[in-house]
């Protein structure tokens, strides 16, 4: 298995793909499959990389629980899964109505059966946010990178 660092044109975002060979990545360049996960630009150029050696069983850190890096808190969700979480997203974002800076407002009303519920996106502050939450309001606050690639 290949672990390339890829990175798409229109948007320069970086991403990883995994392929059986060399030949399998040129194979699927060529005939247009490869896509970048954010961003849907098929237009997807192979970055210079080091290579990673595995050279055996890593020693065992000892940490607690609770302070489990990143990289091993998302090391299940791969590449596929990546991808369909992307393409969720963008349709979720295609039918939802941007309230823009009334999104906090908009979301009580809509709690409190003052106006018709419906899916709703927009802007607030972070403690504006936990305020929602506290308030048993759902509310799902999206990276300002994803934000600018979704909508």
């Amino acid at each position: 298995m290949k672990v390339l660092d890829l990175r798409c044109a229109r948007e320069q975002h970086a991403f990883e793909g995994w392929f059986a060979s060399e030949d399998d990545f040129r194979d699927q360049s060529e005939r247009g499959l490869l896509e970048c996960p954010l961003c849907g630009d098929k237009d997807i150029r192979k970055l210079p990389s080091a290579p990673a050696l595995q050279l055996g069983a890593r020693p065992q850190v000892d940490r607690p629980a609770t302070q489990a890096p990143a990289a091993e808190h998302f090391a299940a969700v791969g590449p596929v899964e990546q991808a369909a979480l992307m393409r969720m997203l963008r349709r979720w974002v295609a039918g939802s109505e941007d309230v823009g800076e009334r999104f906090a407002e908009e979301a009580r009303r809509m709690h409190y059966g003052e106006t018709q519920s419906r899916s709703i996106r927009g802007r607030t502050s972070a403690g504006e946010a936990v305020e929602l939450l506290e308030e048993g309001i759902p509310v799902l606050p999206v990276p300002p990178v994803l934000k600018d690639t979704l909508q």
